[in-house]
């Protein structure tokens, strides 16, 4: 399985009469690689240069959506022997609506994804944070496109995690973890999390 970066998107060098989808394009990639899709498929994907898809060892491939997410840890009563929360969110739209996350969002153009992370916590949180280590990154399909979630173990340096674009928010410690319905997604790194509390 590998993530792709697509750096042009090229005509099929053939009539759209020799595919029942219609006509055909050719994604190139940062790796030189190539992979012929239907021009419907990239309409419907919003399939763009600089955008990245995942190519799964099975041959099908999904539009890829490469995000952060913030592990964000303090100490419950401010004291270096007290107990740890992590802090989560919990989502207010589309398909995931009502799943519990890492606060996080996508990489922009040009930003490394420590640089993303810090952005979206102050946007989403107005909150400042600082990113202490990568913890890991998740990948994985969900029906509609692959999530690619860089996570970054953070500390908050000033702000108090206001909500300013999700349902709800919840702090938890090493024994409520489980206690909320998180994503698929973010389920896959919780064991990690967990020694992280």
């Amino acid at each position: 399985m590998n993530l792709h970066k697509i750096i042009d998107i090229t005509e099929a060098d053939f009539g759209c009469e020799e595919h029942l989808d219609g006509p055909h394009a050719v994604l190139i990639f940062e790796d030189g690689d190539k992979l012929e899709v239907s021009e419907q498929w990239i309409a419907e994907q919003d399939i763009k240069e600089g955008k990245y898809i995942w190519i799964r060892n099975d041959g099908c491939f999904l539009k890829a959506v490469r995000v952060v997410g913030a592990i964000i840890v303090a100490e419950k009563d401010g004291g270096a022997d007290s107990e740890k929360i992590l802090f989560a969110t919990q989502r207010d739209y589309g398909d995931l609506k009502d799943g519990w996350e890492f606060p996080g969002g996508k990489i922009e153009e040009g930003e490394t994804p420590e640089q993303a992370i810090v952005r979206e916590i102050k946007e989403e949180l107005d909150t400042v944070i600082k990113v202490e280590k990568y913890v890991d990154t998740i990948e994985y399909d969900y029906p509609e496109f692959h999530l690619s979630m860089d996570c970054f173990l953070c500390s908050i340096v000033e702000g108090d995690l206001v909500l300013k674009e999700h349902e709800d928010a919840m702090r938890l410690t090493k024994e409520t973890l489980d206690s909320v319905d998180w994503l698929p997604a973010d389920v896959t790194i919780l064991d990690q999390v967990r020694e992280l509390l």
